[in-house]
């Protein structure tokens, strides 16, 4: 299995998950829009909830300036809606337990923990664009300060 990871420019890979309400989220649903699609390894655990209490409290601003928010783990779904209760989560959550849709991205692969090489989860974060291309690829992201940094980025910041 090769890591391939995605530039800006590239299609992005579509995909569609079941999300913490048991829905099916399509990303070929959402062209029009510009969508914001992170990836983060557990729902629960400090970084990854610093990251989307983070979102969330960015959301109204994302979604203001036309942004949907995708957040994607390998967490079940039932996981995830524990998480968005107890962290009083807007955006959606998406599982991807068999991490399909992370390999399509590249957001899985070798990745340094604690100065060892393991497989797992890369914290990335992807701006895909009306027509369904990567604007944005950002690869082993960190979890505290990277969506002030996003907003920035896009010239979202408030």
């Amino acid at each position: 299995m090769t890591d391939h990871r995605l530039s800006p420019g590239d299609q992005a890979p579509d995909f569609t998950l079941m999300s913490d309400t048991g829905e099916e989220v399509s990303l070929s649903a959402l062209r029009g829009r510009k969508v914001l699609v992170y990836f983060y390894p557990a729902a629960m655990t400090p970084g990854c909830t610093k990251q989307a209490c983070d979102f969330t409290d960015s959301l109204d601003a994302l979604r203001g300036a036309g942004y949907e928010v995708l957040g994607i783990s390998p967490d079940k779904p039932e996981k995830l809606a524990k998480f968005r209760e107890r962290d009083s989560l807007t955006l959606t959550l998406l599982s991807d337990p068999g991490k399909e849709v992370m390999q399509a991205w590249g957001a899985f692969g070798e990745k340094k923990l604690y100065g060892k090489l393991v497989q797992g989860v890369i914290r990335s974060t992807f701006v895909v664009d009306e027509e369904g291309k990567v604007e944005v690829a950002q690869y082993n992201v960190k979890a505290t300060g990277h969506v002030a940094k996003l907003r920035k980025d896009l010239g979202l910041t408030a």
